[in-house]
């Protein structure tokens, strides 16, 4: 069987790179001569963040997208593998998670607890650079910048407390704290999902425009395919604590190639009364993270499963252009019967 795809790298050198990320959380044992068991939350997860783009990252619930972004931004430590961060080794002596961390931010799904509600909005966005040695007056002064840079007159806003904001404009302020430090690389985890479609979409054009002016790159986590499709250059797709595929973002929505890409794209509401979804895309519930699948981890509710699937587990295989995927039909002698093969490429 001839593939598509070949174990090539990209020529480019990425900003970010994880390898062989493992994190498992332990879980209490029933009884003291039973095995412990663990949650297997992300499960050798390897992904490149090219310089300036935007990576969205999309799957169901629990498939392991923000644990992901917390092992990136080293709020929780790695049990395998490792992050390069521009050539450099995360936590090795060239670059310390003090000085990683200052060129890394994140802004979180939760707008209200994000914030200290016993700060000023000024100072909240301050206090970051003023622990990493920039002097207070100065620390207010860029703040006092970046709150007018994301929206917010810092005559107005500045010595007001978060509880006196909306969700919206506490979102703005989360962004301005994470642009504090002068990052490079910043994390959205489900950053807009929790306001309303006319905020939402003035926030998507904030961080737009504040990527162009700060030369940023994103790693942006969401559930709404249709916000990820807007604002990603490439994406991302988790299931079960691996990643299935990746690739340029048009390439991804229009012609996507594993099984379980193609379910998500078909989950998503259309207003044409003529394309009503009358069958659900995707059969069952994920399985246990805790005793994931023989094989391949989505083969029992593939509808293109085969028997190989279940015996063989799939590799990430990566094309010259970078687009990867993780499944047996691109696989050449993996056993997944070519005939087969051919047909799905049909549909």
């Amino acid at each position: 069987m001839n593939s598509p795809f070949k174990d090539l790298g990209g020529p480019a050198q990425p900003l970010l790179s994880a390898r062989a990320l493992v994190k498992h959380f332990a879980l209490p044992r029933k009884l003291p001569w039973q095995p412990a068991g663990a949650v297997r939350a992300v499960d050798g997860v390897d992904f490149d963040v090219r310089k300036g783009e935007t990576l969205g990252v999309v799957g169901e619930s629990g498939c392991g997208k923000s644990t992901t972004a917390r092992l990136v931004m080293q709020l929780l430590a790695q049990d395998g593998g490792e992050l390069i961060f521009d050539g450099q080794a995360v936590g090795s002596q060239s670059l310390p998670l003090r000085d990683f961390r200052r060129q890394v931010q994140m802004v979180f799904q939760d707008s209200y607890s994000s914030l200290n509600p016993r700060l000023t909005i000024e100072h909240s966005v301050a206090f970051g650079p003023s622990v990493h040695g920039l002097p207070m007056a100065q620390a207010v002064a860029r703040a006092r910048d970046l709150l007018d840079r994301v929206g917010l007159e810092a005559q107005r806003f500045a010595g007001r407390y978060p509880h006196e904001l909306s969700g919206g404009q506490r979102q703005r302020v989360n962004i301005a704290r994470a642009l504090a430090l002068e990052p490079r690389l910043v994390i959205l985890d489900e950053a807009v999902s929790a306001l309303d479609k006319s905020i939402e979409a003035q926030v998507l054009n904030l961080l737009l425009d504040l990527k162009q002016d700060f030369a940023l790159t994103y790693i942006f986590i969401s559930h709404d395919l249709n916000v990820v499709r807007f604002i990603s250059d490439r994406v991302m797709v988790m299931y079960l604590g691996e990643v299935v595929e990746i690739g340029d973002v048009h390439t991804v929505f229009d012609h996507p190639r594993h099984p379980y890409t193609r379910a998500l794209l078909r989950s998503i509401p259309s207003m044409d009364p003529e394309q009503r979804t009358e069958t659900a895309p995707l059969a069952g519930d994920p399985p246990n993270p805790i005793d994931p699948p023989s094989g391949c981890r989505f083969h029992p509710r593939c509808p293109k499963a085969q028997a190989c699937c279940e015996r063989k587990a799939p590799t990430l295989l990566t094309g010259s252009d970078g687009d990867a995927v993780r499944c047996l039909m691109y696989e050449a002698d993996s056993g997944y019967p070519s005939w087969h093969l051919n047909a799905v490429e049909a549909v």
